[in-house]
């Protein structure tokens, strides 16, 4: 089993959805936070795109 195997198992469970989520939400606000709101709308999108790729929600 390699590296991206054993990544995406730790990500498949309730505990690694949430952090996930977490690590996505920090990132999404730091980023809209960098770019003073302007791009709110795109960084959501991108949030959620990115959610769907490693999430299991």
């Amino acid at each position: 089993m390699g590296i991206a195997d054993k990544a995406k198992d730790a990500l498949g469970g309730e505990k690694g959805e949430q952090a996930s989520d977490t690590g996505l939400d920090k990132a999404s606000a730091m980023a809209d936070d960098k770019t003073g709101g302007k791009h709110g709308d795109k960084l959501d999108q991108a949030r959620d795109a990115a959610d769907k790729k490693i999430g299991n929600e």
